[in-house]
């Protein structure tokens, strides 16, 4: 019974181990989210820009695919407000 329950807690357990890329790129992002925190304040265009690009190294890093599409929408909208502004 116990290895059943040891065996059940290392499969509920998510344990990853990040290669140098991954974690380059998670401290990337992190960095990205600072930009759009700072940039909601400021509304600068360029802010959005550099915070969308971190977040997506990011999200692609990790293979969440469904985020990077979210951040290159986000990315090509700031784009052209930077453009016509």
């Amino acid at each position: 019974m116990k290895d059943l329950r040891n065996r059940v807690l290392a499969y509920l357990s998510y344990t990853t181990k990040l290669n140098a890329y991954q974690k380059v790129a998670s401290r990337i992002g992190y960095m990205g989210t600072g930009f759009l925190i700072a940039a909601q304040w400021t509304l600068d265009p360029k802010l959005y820009v550099l915070g969308f690009i971190g977040v997506m190294i990011q999200t692609s890093s990790r293979k969440q695919w469904n985020l990077v599409v979210l951040n290159l929408n986000g990315l090509a909208a700031w784009v052209i407000h930077l453009i016509n502004s």
